[in-house]
């Protein structure tokens, strides 16, 4: 599904940009003049000369020089100076970013994951987030040590080495923002909503979608918006991150700078907000900023529009007429599961 739906909405990037859609190409095709819509982040110079790649304005999602700052692990520090780290992680931007995240550790190594484990189940539960693994898949809250140490003997150690673990508190009572900015050609919007979650068909939760408001302008601009408290908490959150990476990863190149920013109640009843990860290429929003730019390229009079994208589990949903269906079919990973996209709403400057 995740193929099929990034070539779903390559296609509809392709007409917004009047380019012709090539399809699905796993190696470049001689002589074309490409805009790339990678499937997950592009690593390293040799991907982007293959593909020409050399700005924001040829690629719709990310490109990052070392393996490690495709992932969430570049968001918390180490638990010594003597852990293990791989190419390409950085310790300045994770003291950056110190305030704007939840307590945590990034572990390359079981003796890390285990120390950092230990020190953080003193104040609550912690949860062990994979940093190879997206979409809330192979998370656990662990809440006591033998719980710990059995589920990182459950780790593929080679993964752990390059890739890394996430250990951070674990908060209940939350929401889950989704605030980023995108660019295609020479339109950058930037937006602000909120996730909701669903049940796949084992039952288990999984994403449902995002609501989306989206707006011309880059992601700074969020901040002077008469926005709630925890909404402009998750911005501010959010903004700081993103300066930091840029600041601290050279050689970064990202279109869509998309974070989710969790705001809940950690185990001492505290409430706290934080950047859980980065997602520098095409993602379960995507479908929502696709319409938001098709929306606003449509009627460039609109100031703002609420976009949305859902995600069901189950055979044969109806999704609403005004929508657009980017997947639909019976995944072999994960059974029957459609996604969709509608603008709920247009807003006209007063």
């Amino acid at each position: 599904h995740r193929l099929r739906t990034t070539a779903a909405l390559a296609g509809r990037i392709a007409r917004l940009r009047g380019s012709l859609f090539l399809g699905i190409h796993e190696a470049p095709i001689p002589g074309a003049r490409y805009y790339a819509v990678p499937a997950a982040t592009l690593i390293g110079g040799e991907e982007a000369a293959l593909f020409g790649i050399e700005s924001e304005f040829d690629l719709f999602g990310g490109l990052v020089p070392y393996p490690v700052q495709a992932g969430k692990a570049i968001t918390h520090g180490l638990v010594g100076r003597q852990a293990h780290a791989p190419a390409g992680y950085s310790p300045g931007f994770a003291a950056a970013v110190r305030q704007v995240v939840l307590n945590g550790f990034s572990a390359f190594d079981p003796v890390s994951a285990r120390e950092a484990g230990r020190r953080l189940i003193e104040a609550g539960p912690v949860r062990l987030k994979p940093a190879w693994a997206d979409g809330g898949l192979q998370q656990e809250a662990i809440a006591d040590v033998a719980a710990l140490d059995a589920a990182l003997d459950r780790l593929d150690q080679e993964r752990l080495d390059c890739c890394g673990l996430v250990l951070e508190q674990d908060l209940t009572e939350n929401t889950v923002y989704s605030i980023g900015r995108v660019r295609i050609g020479g339109t950058v919007l930037s937006y602000y909503g909120c996730q909701s979650a669903t049940t796949d068909n084992e039952g288990r939760a999984a994403y449902g979608g995002s609501t989306l408001t989206v707006m011309p302008g880059e992601l700074d601009r969020l901040l002077a918006l008469p926005l709630d408290e925890g909404t402009h908490a998750a911005v501010r959150c959010a903004l700081a991150y993103d300066n930091a990476a840029l600041l601290h990863f050279p050689g970064l190149i990202a279109s869509r700078r998309n974070y989710d920013v969790i705001c809940g109640q950690d185990a001492a009843g505290t409430r706290k907000t934080g950047v859980l990860e980065q997602s520098w290429r095409i993602g379960g929003a995507s479908g929502a900023e696709i319409a938001a730019f098709e929306a606003l390229a449509e009627d460039p009079t609109l100031a703002s529009v609420r976009a949305a994208c859902v995600e069901v589990y189950g055979d044969h949903p109806e999704p609403p007429a005004d929508g657009f269906v980017y997947f639909t079919g019976d995944d072999p990973e994960v059974g029957p599961l459609t996604k969709y996209a509608r603008i709920e709403a247009r807003h006209r400057a007063l």
